[in-house]
């Protein structure tokens, strides 16, 4: 049973039948999906929910489907981390992190968008998907879209890392490199859309894409006690992720399953494309295009779809948007690792430097409890690090070898690392004497 109503317009209000269509005919504002919340009040709950899999479609009643033939049924429940170590270093009492970065199957959060977008494509005849993508969607279109039997095709950035290029054409998925930056690969698929009728998970089917990311937020609700965080910090592309986190709470609140407080959004960006933080920081609420220049190309978006709906999300939540350098997305990347011994992608440095920065400006208070969103696997983004990947002593394979490596560390045991730089194309470190050995 489906209790979707209609897709609505943003900004006129229009409604319009459910259908593969993301924009309003009357003012060509971006459309909605909406539900019947009285009868969801009826029959939805946490009594309802507890007995289901562990999966994100445990909350299929608030997701825009039939309820027939659902795709991608593993994907979510990811961890909801107790951070005490990463707590502890940012001076603040109560921290978590949702680590998507170890979603099924492609590691990041776009697993959600894509099980929902398929679905609905299923339901719709559609025997072609595709996407524009700056890596991580690519990852999830290609592995699900082939997994459930569509023809796949995928638009992205010539210049993306190798990690996700080789993660979509590992499946068997079309890819094609475009050379121009992510909105103009956006544009394209547009008109790829309209000419051939495919469903362009972020293009056509849209509404329904956006609304896999809630779950991230129900997840958080739920792994909390069916409480929520004072505050929550995201990284931020496109801008749909935390504007939809938000509406999951709303929802959970509009339902009568919590009742706590809004809580404070904040949005975090690589000062290299950070349009929704500046529409944030000046106080307009504006969104100017940037040309986008980071190592976090994952969020490379500057002329973000969702971001005035960021900016005012975030405002209204009393929450703050903050912008890191790529130096400080390294920091961040290494700082969780090092803390909780989470590898997350450049998008995840993001949101830890931001997080970190908004702390010790006050912006965050320190005694309330706070969810970081971790959205990608570092594994996908190496490059970013390879240039100041530590090196390491080898050794010949003798005990007084390993006993001399002891010795020459021992004068600082307590944090001691071995540091030193990897070639940049090295497939392996090299060996390093002990010499270059120094503390961190």
């Amino acid at each position: 049973m489906s209790y979707v109503k209609s897709l609505k317009c943003r900004e006129c209000g229009a409604e319009f039948p459910v259908a593969p269509r993301a924009i309003c005919e009357e003012c060509f504002g971006p459309l909605e999906v909406t539900y019947d919340y009285a009868a969801l009040r009826r029959s939805f709950g946490p009594d309802a929910i507890a007995g289901r899999a562990r999966s994100m479609w445990r909350y299929r009643e608030l997701l825009p489907v039939d309820g027939g033939d659902i795709l991608g049924l593993e994907v979510g429940c990811t961890p909801l981390v107790r951070a005490d170590r990463l707590a502890r270093t940012l001076g603040v009492d109560e921290l978590y992190v949702k680590n998507d970065a170890v979603n099924f199957p492609t590691l990041s959060f776009k697993d959600r968008v894509v099980s929902v977008a398929l679905t609905k494509a299923r339901e719709f005849g559609m025997t072609t998907v595709g996407c524009a993508s700056t890596g991580n969607l690519a990852n999830a279109v290609a592995s699900q879209g082939v997994r459930h039997g569509f023809e796949t095709c995928i638009l992205v950035p010539e210049d993306l890392e190798a990690a996700k290029i080789l993660g979509t054409t590992v499946y068997g998925a079309r890819l094609v490199g475009v050379r121009g930056d992510y909105d103009q690969v956006n544009r394209l698929c547009s008109q790829i859309a309209d000419r051939f009728g495919w469903g362009i998970v972020n293009v056509n089917l849209r509404p329904f894409y956006g609304e896999g990311s809630k779950t991230v937020g129900y997840e958080i609700a739920e792994q909390l006690g069916w409480k929520l965080p004072a505050s929550l910090v995201c990284c931020m592309a496109g801008g749909s992720l935390l504007t939809k986190i938000g509406k999951a709470f709303d929802e959970l609140r509009l339902l009568d399953i919590i009742d706590d407080g809004p809580t404070r959004l904040y949005g975090a960006q690589a000062r290299g494309c950070n349009p929704i933080v500046a529409a944030v920081q000046d106080g307009t609420g504006e969104i100017r295009p940037v040309k986008a220049r980071t190592i976090a190309r994952s969020l490379a978006i500057g002329n973000p779809a969702d971001g005035y709906y960021a900016a005012r999300a975030i405002r209204e939540s009393g929450g703050w948007a903050e912008d890191v350098t790529d130096d400080e997305i390294v920091e961040g990347i290494r700082l969780l690792a090092g803390t909780e011994g989470i590898f997350a992608e450049t998008a995840g440095g993001v949101t830890v430097a931001a997080a970190r920065k908004l702390i010790a400006s006050g912006r965050i208070e320190r005694h309330e409890p706070i969810v970081l969103v971790i959205t990608g696997n570092g594994l996908k983004t190496t490059d970013a690090l390879a240039a100041t990947a530590p090196a390491y002593p080898v050794i010949e394979p003798r005990l007084e070898a390993f006993e001399g490596v002891l010795a020459a560390t021992a004068a600082d045991r307590s944090g001691s690392v071995a540091t030193g730089a990897f070639p940049s194309s090295g497939r392996s470190a090299p060996a390093a004497p002990l010499s270059s050995i120094r503390t961190l």
